[in-house]
């Protein structure tokens, strides 16, 4: 026995010194990489010549056609794209995603989100595009941006950095509970903004967003999803607006204008529109995310129809696209997912509509992410997953894409264009056009924000109070029974409410809150269409996706409470929720697209008349929703409530 411990101690040990040992080794690499990364820094001045000031980025002491501004944008880039070394050029097509540190700090190892050196990523790797997920506050955030814009700024060359984002302005911005964070202002998701169909409200939601992401220096909008919700069960609906292609087609140009304006400039936020050409019509509703979901079906010949809001985008002026994970099925040739299919990029969006913008690919089609040896997210290569890395770039390039979501294997794509495998001049086509972007959007001539212009911008009272107002306007009153002294809704003032997923502070300004049922004159609940809890997969547990039933012990539960008192339910339509015999025994009935409590208590005790609209159809059972087929709109049988319907008092 006395043997065994001391081997145990003795591996123990072992394993703890090898631990210490790994740490250090860990901390001596980065210092010597950041040391030598920020060595090759050079400061940048500011220049006049014949009374024109402008900033020396290339530091020759003299004014290059690319760093004065009254240039045209197509002589700037030339000139630049004759400077760039081929490493320059490799970077430029990458688009991972990076993190900020605590308080701001320009972060000098790998962390959360920030899979290298931001020093090495930016001066060795030459990387231009970066993706932000969480964020800290706004003083922070903007003091790290312009960090990393001054790293850039004294490379060689200067070519500043684009930092892109997905959607920030709503409630629960996809990833519920909005762990993004951040202090933007707080809208109704999408769906929700679809529910108000207003265009010209549209545009001014969309001036609002710009200027808040501006203001930190995020240039590129991962948004707007121009997908239509055509399969019930998909889990990215609430990112869409709705499965009305023509309703759709309209909000999304009205979005582009707002954020975009008339045509890219150095007051627009470029949007990156997606999932090209349609991600809605996902097999059984399966998302591509995932290996089970890398099917879109097409039973209903309808695969024009998702290209209507994605005409629309291109009428707009979209800068980018990104074209979703899925397979296509029978459409193609080649049953292959989006971007590595030549027939969907380079025939159908360049050839057939002319669009000669940027096309960059989804997050992480190339590679996954492994550690110790296992893998936490796999790669999203449908229909080419026996390719190795170097195929599936060469694959891609070859099928029109620019730019590379999510990954960054820089080794890779330098040893195809040395070996001769991609020709230098097929690089330049997709350097030209992210370059062109960076242009226009001014980031070569002054990439910096104002830091304490911007703490007075995000999330100001103007912007929420006219987010509130959107919250409010996006509420659909689906029910409103009669009862003996009329209608249920509005609510009388200091009514006895029993309450759940309601805050009571909140709730005590409308009425009186009571902690048991039997206390109450009338139940308000705030519930979320059902989803199945999937979590074999690290990503799964931020999808809502499969059946929309409510789980029969909590239908129950539910039923017991509508069944003692008058209820008003008040459910998050995420997906369309099936709640046929919820409906039948509630008194009110309202759908929300992400909105406070304020918002949803307003509706309720009439301080604000509900107008919203549905923006798809609520079904009537899962036998209906599984009778659809994936890509037609509107087809459940007998649905318990339509598209387009809302009440009002």
């Amino acid at each position: 026995m006395r043997k065994f411990w001391k081997w145990v101690k003795y591996i123990g040990g072992s394993l703890i010194l090898l631990g210490i040992g790994s740490y250090f080794v860990f901390q001596i690499y980065f210092w010597v990489l950041n040391k030598r990364a920020k060595g090759q820094l050079e400061k940048k001045h500011t220049l006049t010549e014949q009374g024109y000031a402008y900033r020396d980025l290339n530091n020759n002491g003299i004014l290059d056609p690319y760093e004065d501004s009254r240039n045209q944008v197509d002589l700037r880039v030339d000139d630049l794209l004759g400077q760039m070394t081929l490493r320059d050029k490799v970077g430029m097509l990458w688009h991972p995603p990076i993190g900020v540190g605590k308080k701001g700090k320009v972060l000098g190892k790998p962390a959360l989100m920030n899979p290298a050196s931001t020093y090495d990523a930016i001066i060795n790797q030459k990387i231009r595009h970066f993706n932000l997920f969480t964020v800290p506050r706004t003083k922070h955030l903007a003091s790290w941006y312009n960090a990393i814009q001054k790293i850039a700024e004294q490379d060689r060359l200067g070519i500043p950095i684009t930092i892109s984002s997905d959607p920030r302005h709503g409630i629960k911005n996809f990833l519920e509970q909005d762990i993004l964070g951040g202090d933007f202002s707080k809208w109704p998701e999408p769906l929700g903004l679809a529910a108000i169909g207003d265009s010209s409200f549209m545009v001014h939601f969309a001036e609002i967003a710009n200027k808040e992401l501006r203001a930190v220096g995020i240039r590129t909008a991962l948004h707007p999803m121009a997908d239509l919700a055509t399969e019930p069960r998909w889990a990215r609906i609430n990112g869409t607006f709705g499965e009305d292609a023509d309703l759709a087609s309209r909000l999304i140009a009205a979005y582009i204008r707002g954020f975009q304006g008339e045509e890219l400039n150095a007051s627009s936020v470029a949007c990156m529109t997606k999932h090209w050409p349609g991600g809605g019509p996902q097999k059984d509703g399966d998302d591509a995310h995932f290996s089970y979901g890398k099917d879109q079906a097409y039973p209903g010949d309808n695969f024009e129809y998702h290209l209507k809001p994605f005409a629309a985008a291109l009428k707009a002026g979209t800068a980018m696209i990104m074209p979703y994970y899925g397979i296509p099925e029978g459409q193609t040739s080649e049953d292959v997912g989006m971007s590595f299919n030549k027939e969907i990029i380079q025939d159908l969006l360049r050839s057939q509509y002319e669009y000669d913008g940027i096309v960059c690919s989804d997050w992480g089609i190339l590679e996954g992410f492994s550690f110790a040896g296992l893998e936490i997210i796999e790669a999203k290569d449908w229909g080419v997953e026996n390719l190795t890395v170097e195929q599936k770039i060469a694959k891609s390039l070859d099928a029109g894409i620019d730019q590379f979501g999510g990954n960054a294997n820089i080794k890779e794509l330098l040893q195809l264009v040395e070996s001769g495998e991609i020709p230098v001049t097929r690089l330049d086509e997709s350097v030209r056009r992210l370059l062109k972007a960076k242009f226009k959007l001014g980031l070569f001539d002054n990439p910096y924000v104002d830091v304490v212009e911007a703490e007075k911008i995000i999330g100001n009272s103007a912007h929420q109070e006219a987010a509130d107002q959107a919250q409010r306007k996006s509420i659909v009153l689906l029910k409103n029974d009669s009862q003996e002294k009329g209608k249920i809704l509005p609510l009388i003032s200091d009514v006895k409410m029993y309450l759940e997923n309601v805050d009571p502070e909140i709730a005590a300004n409308y009425g009186r809150v009571m902690e048991n049922v039997e206390d109450a004159d009338i139940a308000v609940l705030r519930l979320q269409t059902p989803w199945d809890q999937r979590d074999d997969d690290f990503v799964e547990q931020f999808f809502h996706q499969g059946d929309l039933d409510f789980d029969p012990e909590e239908r129950a539960r539910l039923l017991g409470i509508m069944n003692r008192i008058p209820t008003v339910l008040c459910i998050y339509v995420d997906r369309p929720p099936v709640m046929p015999e919820l409906n039948g025994a509630a008194a009110g009935v309202l759908a929300e697209f992400g909105a406070s409590d304020e918002a949803v208590m307003d509706v309720i005790f009439g301080r604000f008349n509900p107008q919203g609209k549905l923006p798809l159809e609520i079904p009537s059972s899962m036998e209906a929703v599984k009778s659809q087929k994936e890509d037609v709109p509107y087809d459940s049988p007998n649905p318990l409530y339509k598209f387009g319907f809302g009440l009002s008092y």
